[in-house]
């Protein structure tokens, strides 16, 4: 639940059904502090919806005629004036899509078979800031890692793109900055730990490892735990089949 005295959460949902954009105004606004201002049935809509509405919280879809919901995340996502954070929704629970969404800027990930409460709970935590990524999703993150490079690490174009993972980038002077607890619960984000999972390992309350959490992602200038998650494998902090010790 949002409290009273927050404004509200407003909504821009993407998807080319309208019948489904209609379902999600219902199941959100039913929701007090939820508010949907704007929809869109392709990408370039949505790209121009955003800009002109500059929404909380956009909904995506991801096959729609025309430009795609994930080259519209991307567009979105890289505009410096935009604050909106995307959800991206499928009826496929593919891995490229996966990936693909996380790669173009997407703060969170959801089936459109997920429940009604799953998808206003999703849209809440994107409003608050945080990246919606399941401990599962996590470690299919990780999972994906220890097969090679994430689709997308290689140079378009090129036919490396399943081949054995390049080498480790040089550890980042940032990573030198964080404390050694901070290092850490660094660590435990990538290896696909939830925030509670975290405080049981580190014996902290969970308000202490959000607030860890948070000086990572600004010390290391990472939108998110995703990007953590991403960041810590591509620079060797974390090795692609370790376990959670």
């Amino acid at each position: 639940m949002i409290a009273a005295n927050t404004p509200a959460v407003r909504v821009l949902l993407v998807d080319d059904q309208a019948l489904v954009r209609a379902g999600f105004r219902i199941i959100l606004e039913s929701e007090p502090g939820i508010v949907v201002v704007g929809e869109a049935a392709d990408g370039a809509t949505a790209i121009a919806q955003a800009a002109a509405l500059q929404p909380d919280v956009i909904c995506m879809d991801v096959q729609m005629p025309g430009m795609d919901g994930l080259t519209a995340t991307r567009a979105i996502v890289a505009d410096p004036a935009s604050r909106s954070a995307v959800l991206v929704l499928t009826t496929f629970d593919r891995e490229d899509y996966l990936f693909s969404a996380l790669q173009h800027g997407a703060s969170g990930f959801l089936l459109k078979n997920s429940t009604p409460e799953a998808l206003v709970e999703a849209v809440q935590v994107l409003a608050r800031g945080d990246a919606l990524l399941s401990p599962e999703i996590t470690r299919r993150v990780i999972e994906r890692f220890s097969r090679g490079p994430l689709p997308g690490t290689v140079p378009t174009g090129s036919t490396d793109a399943a081949a054995a993972p390049s080498p480790a980038r040089p550890e980042p002077a940032a990573v030198g900055e964080l404390t050694d607890r901070e290092r850490e619960v660094f660590e435990l984000i990538a290896l696909g730990l939830a925030n509670a999972e975290i405080a049981g390992r580190l014996y902290l309350g969970e308000a202490t490892v959000k607030t860890h959490v948070s000086k990572v992602l600004q010390k290391l200038d990472l939108r998110d735990r995703i990007q953590a998650v991403v960041y810590a494998y591509e620079h060797g902090i974390v090795v692609p089949g370790a376990t959670q010790r």
